[in-house]
Protein backbone atom coordinates (compact mmCIF):
# COMPACT_ATOMS: atom_id res chain seq x y z
CA UNK A 1 0.00 0.00 0.00
CA UNK A 2 1.32 3.46 -0.79
CA UNK A 3 2.16 5.84 2.02
CA UNK A 4 -0.08 8.91 1.96
CA UNK A 5 0.04 12.20 3.80
CA UNK A 6 -2.98 12.67 6.06
CA UNK A 7 -4.31 15.41 8.30
CA UNK A 8 -5.66 13.77 11.44
CA UNK A 9 -7.84 15.71 13.90
CA UNK A 10 -8.28 14.46 17.46
CA UNK A 11 -10.30 16.21 20.17
CA UNK A 12 -8.73 16.29 23.64
CA UNK A 13 -10.53 16.10 26.99
CA UNK A 14 -10.97 19.88 27.09
CA UNK A 15 -12.74 19.82 23.71
CA UNK A 16 -9.76 21.33 21.88
CA UNK A 17 -9.12 19.90 18.42
CA UNK A 18 -5.55 18.96 17.52
CA UNK A 19 -4.70 18.48 13.85
CA UNK A 20 -1.53 16.63 12.95
CA UNK A 21 0.09 15.71 9.66
CA UNK A 22 0.84 11.98 9.51
CA UNK A 23 2.30 9.72 6.81
CA UNK A 24 0.49 6.37 6.74
CA UNK A 25 -0.44 3.55 4.41
CA UNK A 26 -3.76 2.71 6.11
CA UNK A 27 -6.57 4.60 7.81
CA UNK A 28 -5.85 3.01 11.20
CA UNK A 29 -2.15 3.65 10.66
CA UNK A 30 -2.95 7.36 10.36
CA UNK A 31 -5.05 7.25 13.54
CA UNK A 32 -2.27 5.45 15.44
CA UNK A 33 0.37 7.86 14.15
CA UNK A 34 -1.60 10.81 15.48
CA UNK A 35 -2.52 9.16 18.80
CA UNK A 36 1.11 8.39 19.59
CA UNK A 37 1.97 12.10 19.49
CA UNK A 38 -0.68 13.10 22.06
CA UNK A 39 -0.20 11.92 25.66
CA UNK A 40 -2.89 9.31 26.38
CA UNK A 41 -4.24 11.31 29.31
CA UNK A 42 -5.04 14.26 27.04
CA UNK A 43 -7.17 12.74 24.28
CA UNK A 44 -10.78 12.07 24.97
CA UNK A 45 -11.39 8.63 26.45
CA UNK A 46 -14.95 8.58 25.11
CA UNK A 47 -14.91 5.83 22.50
CA UNK A 48 -17.63 7.57 20.51
CA UNK A 49 -15.44 10.59 19.80
CA UNK A 50 -14.55 10.54 16.13
CA UNK A 51 -11.02 10.97 14.88
CA UNK A 52 -11.13 12.73 11.52
CA UNK A 53 -8.67 11.76 8.79
CA UNK A 54 -8.25 13.62 5.50
CA UNK A 55 -5.97 12.11 2.84
CA UNK A 56 -4.25 15.07 1.21
CA UNK A 57 -3.45 13.38 -2.11
CA UNK A 58 -7.03 12.36 -2.80
CA UNK A 59 -9.08 14.72 -0.63
CA UNK A 60 -10.93 11.73 0.84
CA UNK A 61 -12.19 12.22 4.39
CA UNK A 62 -12.95 9.58 7.02
CA UNK A 63 -14.11 9.40 10.62
CA UNK A 64 -13.04 6.65 12.99
CA UNK A 65 -14.56 6.24 16.44
CA UNK A 66 -11.91 5.42 19.04
CA UNK A 67 -14.15 2.58 20.24
CA UNK A 68 -14.08 0.99 16.77
CA UNK A 69 -10.32 1.50 16.49
CA UNK A 70 -9.74 -0.16 19.88
CA UNK A 71 -12.03 -3.09 19.04
CA UNK A 72 -10.23 -3.63 15.75
CA UNK A 73 -6.87 -3.50 17.50
CA UNK A 74 -7.92 -6.08 20.11
CA UNK A 75 -9.35 -8.58 17.61
CA UNK A 76 -7.35 -11.51 16.32
CA UNK A 77 -6.31 -11.33 12.72
CA UNK A 78 -7.93 -13.89 10.43
CA UNK A 79 -5.37 -13.53 7.66
CA UNK A 80 -1.62 -13.00 7.68
CA UNK A 81 -2.19 -9.45 6.40
CA UNK A 82 -4.54 -8.62 9.30
CA UNK A 83 -2.07 -10.05 11.83
CA UNK A 84 0.74 -7.93 10.35
CA UNK A 85 -1.43 -4.78 10.25
CA UNK A 86 -2.47 -5.13 13.89
CA UNK A 87 1.08 -5.86 15.00
CA UNK A 88 2.36 -2.78 13.16
CA UNK A 89 -0.31 -0.53 14.70
CA UNK A 90 0.43 -1.88 18.20
CA UNK A 91 4.13 -1.16 17.63
CA UNK A 92 3.34 2.42 16.52
CA UNK A 93 1.40 2.92 19.76
CA UNK A 94 3.96 1.10 21.91
CA UNK A 95 1.38 -1.42 23.09
CA UNK A 96 1.78 -5.04 24.04
CA UNK A 97 -0.09 -7.53 21.85
CA UNK A 98 -3.37 -7.61 23.80
CA UNK A 99 -3.22 -4.20 25.46
CA UNK A 100 -6.09 -1.82 24.92
CA UNK A 101 -6.15 1.94 24.63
Amino acid sequence: MPVRTCLVTITDMQGEAHTLEVAASTLFGAVAGALKTIPSGKWKANGFTPVRVRVLETGAEYEVKLRDFTRWLDRRGNTPREVIDRKRIREILGLARSASL
